[in-house]
């Protein structure tokens, strides 16, 4: 058996988990998530605790019984505490503003960029050069920051461009006459 499946899932005060047709929903103070869950593994919800254990013996019900730990816990993360990520924009008149359901962008390019925002998804400017981007779906957060970094990644010679917070760009040496 998958060693991460045999930890169990602790359900924190204020988290609901329930458990129907094979649809594991999970509501809290920070949303409401949905999984449906793979037939190779067998979830039991107890008190406050969710466990999880494969059908059989194969390599891919092993796999999957990890897999869908990890998911269901960071579902109960996310509907209790929320997940963020950070990014920050480097280069002269770059910048960007939130306004309605829309990020607006300004990036070098010619025009604005305007990037809808999704449902379930909200991002602040602490400033012009700061944006936050928070939700409870861990993977829907992830892939917002990384379609806002892909309209301008940072670039290896002068770092301009978008960038989370925490990540390091190796800067290229200018060429020499």
């Amino acid at each position: 058996m998958s060693r991460i499946a045999k930890n169990p899932v602790s359900i924190p005060k204020g988290v609901e988990a329930r458990l129907a047709d094979g649809v594991l929903s999970v509501k809290g103070p920070k949303g409401q998530l949905q999984y449906s869950v793979h037939p190779l593994v067998k979830l039991a919800i107890d008190d406050a605790t969710v466990t999880f254990e494969a059908v059989d013996s194969s390599s891919l019900s092993n796999a999957m019984s990890g897999t869908t730990r990890a998911l269901v816990n960071n579902m109960v993360t996310g509907v209790s505490k929320g997940f963020e990520k950070k990014l920050t924009i480097i280069g002269v008149g770059y910048r960007a503003a939130v306004q309605g359901r829309n990020l607006n962008l300004s990036l070098g390019f010619s025009h604005p960029v305007a990037y809808g925002i999704p449902e379930g998804i909200t991002i602040e400017t602490p400033s012009q050069t700061e944006i936050v981007v928070r939700g409870a779906d861990r993977q829907v957060v992830g892939q917002v920051a990384a379609e806002i970094r892909s309209y301008r990644a940072p670039e290896p010679y002068k770092g301009k461009g978008v960038r989370y917070s925490d990540e390091h760009v190796v800067r290229k040496e200018a060429k020499k006459k």
